[in-house]
């Protein structure tokens, strides 16, 4: 049997499925003897006999369990300590942690175990046994902070802490993603299967991230009461298609529940609520209707005005039956007691339908331990292996400080104090304690501490300094007798040498030096002497000063004169430049009128252009010609071709867009000529050209390399971003694409090509049959309301992204063959977690593949088909900058929720810095440009 199992896995492992991520399961029975291999799932269980220091093995009495996992758990001692397990994570992969708790014991007195469970520092729940046969499980969804995590128990009011089985399962690119994930865990409340067909949960194999969903069936107290009269219990062998988002197993979308009588209804009672929640609905049509049967119905309890109008009609949100439609609830306000609904429409003849549902609240992440603070600590700890007080696990402050700590309330905790008196530390004082800035009081003495006292001059709040009995060798520093906070230093019983700063024996601080033989005073001859050369220093200083500020005084003399002679030459300058900018305002025509832009003269743009010989390309509505104004700016100039309505349209809209938005990732227009038979628009020239040369057209000569892409995805993003948030009202810009993403000559990137962009609130109201967009880019959501969005600039931004990383087309049946375009072909292969298969061949080997990983996440979030699912365009700046980040190798996030706010914080500071925020809102665009 064992090598069956571990034969389909094999097997499994050289398909590029997702089912492999089964290797990077960690599976850990707390308190096990052994090894071993789960004989009815096929996963490897380990032991924690060599991760776990503390606590004891013990055999679990009377469990009425065949699971090998819960056979044995690991006690700990019900003390003021914390102990904690250390699982390995890679930074900003999302994961599944599971740690469970089955007592089995019957309780001594009636009384049960009551124990604090915490992730990191951020509590993750109050662990209260009340039933020793019944396994309480505990999951958290994260984004991993850093490259490990530590679960930690601690702090138990009644018997033992002690825990079961620890697990850790990687999840898939995107799933569970939420836009508060900087700040806040996924506490998994509830996750229900509806219409099982037995009491046993689902999870692994039938899952493939092994995810537990509870049966409907299953009677534990306060779960899944109050049916509705008429619900009935459905299910299918059919296959279901639930290749979306969070990927629900198919056994579980195989079954349902179905209101007969036009209701579903259930009452769950909730732990930990009411809070914040995300919650997630699962549905599948998976009865055959007939030619005029249909299922339609609304979410009546709780009544969110967003979601409770919506209508589900199942097969047709997803496109067909026996296919997933899994609609969120991003953040949504439940009690404790959730009562919910759904409630078929008067125009359907079937009544609602449930598959699934999840569950999860918002855990806010608490801040960990200044991250100098615990570098310090660290290095000291280095210094004397194999002590009992180096053992400590987790945060050195939260839930429980360290013994030979103390930590300020601040957010985050600083460490305040240091106790190592007599704990056999060794070697030199870290250089890092200068860092420790809360530093009040530091206890070294009594250890074998070697080489001279270092610099703490930055820490500003130090009281107590005991460096007594060591071997430190060297000077008293001068400056711990200006340590503004210092009222006791002992150096007793140490080597040190030369004179005692004067400051230290002035009585301010109590000085303690006894037992240094080389260690004096300072002699009245060096104090003598250090007077007259101070007298020296103070007369050259002097004398300094006095000549710098007649030097000063003298060259403004001389400017003062200069300017009075140049006066009159500068009024006659004016007078010559006042005539040129009176005919420009003054001139006639539809946009002139308005005075939006700088008008030019065909006449200079014809001497610009040496009569439009340079032809460098072609833009959305005519040639593109390359000139060069009289004071030497080099000059793009977009000639209209079409004569038509719409040509004209466009041209007016780019027009008075760019005359009023500035944002440094725009191409600037510069001006524009109209007459009564053809427009120009004049803007900066770009002598890189546009991404498109760069990546679908790439020559050695053009070639980029992974960082050079992220940067044009970064400037890109800004300039985007300014569309949609800088602007008011906000600008969709409709055609984003490589070729209109355009590179000067230092390689920064800058959006152009405004010809069909509009004002979002105009956009809401129009609806054309004329498709606006390129194809491969368009929004597939265009098709169906014939509208744009700001999430339909998101989409074709996302198939930018898709092609920085592969260097391929958007549309292309050689390429992609039956897929054909860029979408539909890297989802495919990135859902199977293979991005390695999509990048340009000449990135593969030279690149960090985890920053290449952060790209495809955040590119096929942008593509998906609900416009909703979509991110914006922070979040996806926010990401690139990450990815940023992880290739230079200089990514550092602080794993504190506040830190990683802080941060976004500052992001969207220099945002605003990067702009110009004109209020459009009143902008008097040309009647044909509305």
């Amino acid at each position: 049997m064992d090598f069956l199992l571990q034969s389909f896995l094999l097997l499994l492992c050289f398909t590029p499925a997702i089912v492999c991520q089964v290797t990077e399961f960690v599976s850990i029975d707390c308190g096990s003897a052994t090894n071993y291999t789960d004989p009815s799932t096929g996963l490897a269980w380990t032991t924690d006999a060599g991760i776990m220091r503390n606590g004891k093995p013990v055999v679990v009495v009377n469990a009425d369990v065949n699971s090998q996992q819960y056979q044995r758990r690991r006690d700990f001692p019900a003390d003021s300590k914390k102990y904690c397990y250390t699982l390995n994570t890679k930074e900003r992969r999302r994961y599944l942690v599971r740690a469970t708790f089955l007592y089995g014991s019957p309780a001594a007195e009636g009384t049960y175990p009551k124990f604090q469970l915490y992730l990191d520092t951020t509590k993750w729940a109050t662990i209260t046994i009340s039933e020793s046969s019944r396994i309480y499980v505990k999951e958290m969804i994260i984004r991993a902070p850093s490259n490990s995590i530590d679960v930690c128990l601690c702090c138990a009011t009644t018997e033992s802490p002690f825990i079961s089985t620890l697990e850790l399962r990687p999840l898939n690119l995107s799933m569970y993603a939420t836009d508060y994930e900087d700040n806040f865990y996924l506490k998994v409340a509830a996750r229900v299967d509806f219409g099982a067909q037995s009491n046993e949960p689902i999870r692994y194999p039938d899952d493939p991230y092994d995810r537990i969903w509870d049966s409907d069936l299953e009677k534990r107290p306060n779960f899944l009461v109050d049916v509705a009269a008429g619900t009935e219990r459905i299910n299918t062998t059919k296959y279901i298609n639930t290749n979306t988002r969070e990927y629900p197993p198919v056994k579980v979308m195989q079954t349902a529940v179905v209101g007969t009588k036009g209701m579903l209804s259930y009452r769950l009672n909730l732990d930990d609520f009411p809070a914040n929640a995300r919650a997630f609905a699962y549905f599948a049509e998976i009865e055959d209707l007939g030619i005029n049967e249909t299922r339609k119905f609304k979410m009546e309890h709780p009544y969110v005005p967003d979601y409770s109008n919506a209508v589900v009609n199942i097969a047709e949100n997803a496109n067909g039956s026996y296919t997933l439609y899994e609609p969120s609830y991003m953040n949504i306000t439940l009690d404790f007691i959730l009562s919910f609904s759904f409630v078929k429409t008067r125009d359907s003849t079937r009544g609602p339908l449930l598959s699934a549902m999840e569950i999860c609240r918002y855990a806010q992440i608490a801040a960990k331990t200044d991250e100098q603070d615990v570098t310090t600590l660290n290095a000291f700890r280095s210094m004397s292996l194999g002590s009992d007080w180096t053992d400590e696990d987790g945060d050195p402050c939260i839930p429980a400080q360290w013994e030979w700590v103390t930590c300020s309330t601040t957010i985050p905790p600083r460490i305040t104090k240091i106790t190592l008196s007599g704990k056999n530390v060794k070697g030199e004082i870290p250089p890092e304690l200068n860092h420790m800035e809360g530093l009040t009081e530091l206890w070294l003495d009594g250890n074998s501490l070697t080489g001279s006292i270092p610099d703490l001059s930055n820490l500003v709040n130090l009281r107590t300094i005991h460096l007594e009995d060591n071997k430190l060798t060297g000077p008293i520093p001068s400056y711990l007798g200006g340590l503004p906070s210092l009222i006791e230093l002992d150096v007793q019983n140490n080597s040190l040498t030369g004179e005692i700063p004067p400051s230290l024996l002035k009585g301010k601080v109590t000085f303690k030096y006894e037992g240094n033989p080389n260690l004096r005073p300072e002699s009245k001859h060096n104090k003598r002497h250090k007077v007259i050369l101070g007298v020296s220093v103070g007369a050259v200083v002097l004398l300094f000063v006095l000549i710098t500020v007649s030097i000063l005084f003298l060259c403004h003399f001389r400017t003062k004169v200069s300017h009075q002679k140049g006066d009159t030459k500068g009024e006659s300058l004016r007078r010559s430049t006042k005539a040129s900018t009176t005919y420009s305002i003054a001139r006639g025509g539809s946009l002139m009128d308005e005075g939006v832009a700088y008008y030019i003269p065909l006449s200079e743009i014809e001497e610009a252009t040496e009569n439009f010989s340079k032809k460098i390309g072609k833009g959305s509505f005519g040639p593109v010609y390359y000139g060069r104004l009289r004071d030497g700016k080099e000059v793009a100039v977009k000639t209209m071709a079409d004569s038509s309505s719409h040509g004209t349209k466009q041209f007016a809209t780019e027009v008075a867009l760019l005359s009023r938005i500035h944002h440094r990732n725009l191409v600037p227009l510069i001006g524009y000529f109209e007459d009564d038979h053809q427009r120009m628009l004049v803007y900066e020239y770009m002598h890189n050209g546009t991404l498109r040369d760069h990546i679908n057209e790439s020559t050695s000569q053009k070639h980029l390399d992974w960082l050079a892409r992220l940067h044009i995805a970064e400037d890109a993003a800004k300039g985007l971003e300014y569309l949609h948030t800088g602007c008011n009202p906000s600008i969709i810009h409709r055609d984003v694409k490589t070729s209109n993403i355009l590179l000067d000559i230092n390689m920064r990137a800058k959006v152009s090509d405004f010809g069909l962009s509009r004002q979002a609130e105009e956009d809401l109201t129009h609806v054309s049959s004329v498709a606006r967009g390129t194809v491969g880019y368009l929004d597939p959501e265009y098709y169906a309301n014939q509208q744009l969005t700001e999430k339909s600039d998101v989409y074709s931004f996302g198939v930018v992204l898709l092609e920085l990383i592969s260097g391929r087309r958007p549309v292309s049946t050689e390429e992609y063959g039956a897929e054909w375009s860029i979408v539909h072909w890297a989802r495919s292969l990135i859902r199977k977690g293979d991005v390695i298969s999509i990048m340009d061949p000449a990135l593969v080997g030279r690149v960090k593949v985890e920053s290449v990983w952060r790209i495809a996440e955040v590119a096929i979030q942008c593509v998906e088909r609900h416009g909703s699912s979509r991110p914006r365009m922070h979040e996806i700046l926010s990401a690139i900058q990450d990815a940023i980040k992880i290739e230079k190798g200089i990514d550092k996030l602080s794993s504190s929720g506040s830190s990683r706010a802080q941060s976004s914080r500052k992001t969207l500071l220099t945002s605003f810095l990067d702009i110009e925020s004109p209020d459009i809102s009143n902008s008097s665009l040309t009647p044909s440009a509305r």
